[in-house]
């Protein structure tokens, strides 16, 4: 039986992590889930660990010492996925800005689609954004515009942090060598994965901003996205990359 892991960072975020993991763990996908906490001080990795005596091995839990990134939180989180042997890996926000409803979808397009990463877009149909102020819904959506611009990369939603992949994706690309932690982050993902010759899908979901806790989101993201695009397309002019058997990629949208 295949197996699905949902990794979730966390960073103080006691008001949602409980109610996240089980809108997670009722999917009937049947998903493990890895709450990966850098060091809450809000005690959310305790709410964890009282939660796994509910859903044991089920609910897996890393803990961090200190602040250390989006990015390298999820680079943790592949390792362990790896490591488990899971075959589609999650990546999901904690804040509900991502709904759980939507993993099934996700899974689908990769084990019976065929796809290899599946992308769920706020922007393949019009701008399906709840609850941000219209200044944010604009910078993220033409950052996505200046993506495609520069990198070439046909994806609409470039910095979506709410993705399923196959293992192999994974396993292809070389995690040790992933330089960016915030938006920039998702953005090379996609990068790789997309030139690496695997093959793409965004689905269109709603995303709605958070209710309980605080947004990460800073300038200091946004400023590393800007100039991390250029980066990942120049470092692209330097760098070969292994296709694997499957059929050439492709990316296809979806109504």
């Amino acid at each position: 039986m295949e197996k699905s892991l949902v990794i979730i960072p966390t960073y103080n975020e006691i008001e949602n992590i409980e109610a996240i993991v089980r809108a997670v763990m009722d999917q009937p996908i049947v998903p493990h889930v890895l709450v990966i906490d850098d060091g809450s001080p809000d005690g959310t990795a305790q709410r964890v660990r009282e939660l796994q005596d509910e859903f044991g091995e089920r609910l897996l839990l890393e803990e961090r010492r200190g602040k250390l990134g989006l990015g390298t939180a999820y680079i943790h989180g592949f390792k362990v996925a790896l490591a488990r042997g899971y075959d589609f890996v999650f990546e999901m926000d904690a804040d509900f800005s991502h709904s759980p409803d939507d993993l099934p979808r996700l899974q689908a397009a990769c084990q019976q689609e065929g796809y290899d990463l599946a992308i769920g877009s706020r922007y393949i149909n019009g701008v399906t954004v709840i609850n941000w102020p219209i200044g944010r819904v604009l910078m993220s959506y033409f950052a996505s515009q200046y993506v495609r611009l520069v990198t070439g990369m046909p994806v609409m939603d470039a910095t979506a942090g709410f993705k399923c992949y196959r293992r192999e994706v994974l396993a292809t690309i070389n995690l040790d060598r992933i330089r960016f932690i915030g938006y920039a982050f998702q953005i090379e993902l996609k990068f790789l994965a997309w030139k690496h010759g695997f093959k793409l899908k965004e689905l269109p979901v709603i995303f709605k901003d958070r209710e309980k806790g605080q947004s990460k989101m800073s300038v200091k993201i946004f400023r590393e996205a800007f100039l991390g695009v250029l980066q990942i397309k120049i470092g692209s002019w330097f760098r070969s990359y292994h296709r694997p058997a499957a059929p050439a990629a492709k990316t296809e949208t979806v109504s």
